[in-house]
């Protein structure tokens, strides 16, 4: 499976054991303005996405992706319980949807989430960007701002816990 930054994807997919933890931990949230998709982008930093798991519905005007979430809330209270979670996200009134440094046909690349934003042009509309390692990016353009994540009942331990090196001078994407 070619991968992003030699990332492999854990989990379910590769009939991994330990993904029989039914309980979710992480509750619905909802986000219907900056703050809030503060909160959503902290609890998905690390996670893995599959581009194959990116759903765009123009007519609907619905995007939908399915992560392999880090759970970092347990992560610092076991360190030996690292586990990873599949958790979707949902953005509601998406008029667009851009790439940025990956192919939306590229279905088996994985990519590590690092940030999610949102930048209101005329209120309330705006972009969303996610912002991913390797300079890669993924833009919605939103009429305003509806947004939830849940995770979806399967975990499974980590094979690593994430490590970020500090001291590095990130652009704008």
């Amino acid at each position: 499976m070619p991968v992003a930054a030699g990332l492999t994807e854990p989990g379910p997919r590769d009939g991994n054991p330990k993904a029989d933890t039914p309980m979710p931990s992480l509750p619905r949230l909802i986000a219907f303005d900056a703050d809030d998709l503060a909160v959503i982008a902290a609890n998905l930093q690390d996670a893995l996405v599959r581009v194959g798991d990116m759903a765009y519905l123009p007519r609907s005007k619905q995007f939908a992706m399915v992560t392999s979430r880090f759970d970092w809330i347990d992560a610092a209270r076991d360190s030996c319980g690292c586990e990873r979670s599949r958790t979707g996200i949902h953005f509601g009134r998406v008029l667009k949807v851009s790439c940025r440094g990956f192919c939306h046909r590229d279905e088996e690349l994985v990519l590590n989430l690092l940030d999610i934003a949102f930048e209101e042009t005329a209120p309330p509309a705006g972009f969303v960007e996610f912002i991913f390692s390797a300079g890669r990016a993924l833009r919605l353009e939103v009429e305003c701002l509806e947004a939830e994540i849940r995770d979806l009942g399967l975990r499974w331990k980590a094979r690593a816990t994430p490590r970020h090196t500090f001291g590095i001078r990130w652009g704008k994407a």
